[in-house]
This record gives C-alpha cells, sequence and structure tokens, in this order.
C-alpha cells in the first residue's frame, strides 16, 4: 500500500482550538486546560485512505503569527483555517490564495460547534462562503469528537491523485501578515 505524506498546517486567531483538534485527532483525547501553542507544535498520524495510507504532518500555530513557512514535505498541501470571526478568515484565504501553490486544499473549521448558545457565525454562512471558495466547511467540536475525523478525511478526499504532477515542484512557501501595529524591539 502506497504512504503519501500530506502537509497540514492549522491556522487561526488565537484560542479556536487548533491544538485541541490536533490532539482529538492524533491521540482522540481532550483537555480543557491545555497550554497554548507557543510558537507550532508538530504532530503525525497515519490512517488509511482508499488504497492508500495517508500520513498527516500537521504543524499546529501560535495564533499570532507574522510569518508561516510551510515547506513541501510531499506535492500534496492542504490548509486547515479555523476562525472566529469571518473578517480575519478572509485574509487568511486571500494570503493563501496569492501565496500557496495552487493544489492548496484549504478546509474550514467551525470549530466548538458544540457552545451553540454562544454562536458567532452562523452554520449556512460559513458553509456558503465556504463554497464560494471551493474550501471543505465542517463544524467541529474536538471537546465532544465531533467531525474531527472527517475534516480530515475531506481534506484526503479533496487531494489531488498522485498521478498530477506537483505544481510547486517540490518548494515551500511563504504566508505573510501583515502586522496589526508597529513592530517592537524585543526585550
Amino acid at each position: 500500500m502506497a504512504l503519501r505524506e500530506l502537509k497540514v498546517c492549522l491556522l487561526g486567531d488565537t484560542g479556536v482550538g487548533k491544538s485541541s483538534i490536533v490532539w482529538r485527532f492524533v491521540e482522540d483525547s481532550f483537555d480543557p486546560n491545555i497550554n497554548p501553542t507557543i510558537g507550532a507544535s508538530f504532530m503525525t498520524k497515519t490512517v488509511q485512505y482508499q488504497n492508500e495510507l495517508h500520513k498527516f504532518l500537521i504543524w499546529d500555530t501560535a495564533g499570532q503569527e507574522r510569518l508561516l513557512s510551510c515547506t513541501a514535505q510531499s506535492s500534496s498541501y492542504s490548509l486547515s483555517v479555523l476562525q472566529e470571526t469571518f473578517s480575519t478568515l478572509k485574509n487568511w484565504v486571500r494570503e493563501l490564495r496569492q501565496h500557496g501553490p495552487p493544489s492548496i486544499v484549504v478546509a474550514i473549521a467551525g470549530n466548538k460547534c458544540d457552545l451553540t448558545d454562544v454562536r458567532e457565525v452562523m452554520e449556512r454562512d460559513a458553509k456558503d462562503y465556504a463554497d464560494s471558495i471551493h474550501a471543505i466547511f465542517v463544524e467541529t467540536s474536538a471537546k465532544n469528537a465531533i467531525n474531527i475525523n472527517e475534516l480530515f478525511i475531506e481534506i484526503s478526499r479533496r487531494l489531488p491523485s498522485t498521478d498530477a504532477s506537483p505544481a510547486s515542484g517540490g518548494k515551500g512557501f511563504k504566508l505573510r501578515r501583515q502586522p496589526s501595529e508597529p513592530k517592537r524591539s524585543c526585550c
């Protein structure tokens, strides 16, 4: 059975549940007191999808990144963007479309769907937006294990076939965020 490595970078605001989604997917666990990610963390999980093994190489970012460098491990890319607000989400998608490889798969996870009383974005609005940009949209709850595996299955389903030539030629890409405030010197 062929092994295919899939690079997944989780992007999104601090506190939207990126780390919790990764932990639920990789370890099938949830920690309500999980520490915020500093910089980025990396985890892997291999699953069978159709007649291939898909090894997800998952980068969990800190959420306030000014520069994210995703280097290609294979010819396949995927980005999961988790957001609380549409404005920030749309900025990330614009960056991905401008600087990412043409074959990038964008997946939007509406995390914390179990918190219906504090919902900020209606499911129909999020689905319509995802459809308009040809992205995956899945409502998830890492806490209650809702649609976490389905999110990654959808990413596998949307990837270009291995017969297609690599669009990026194995090169990486960088996403640059415009600082929202003036740069300050450290320490």
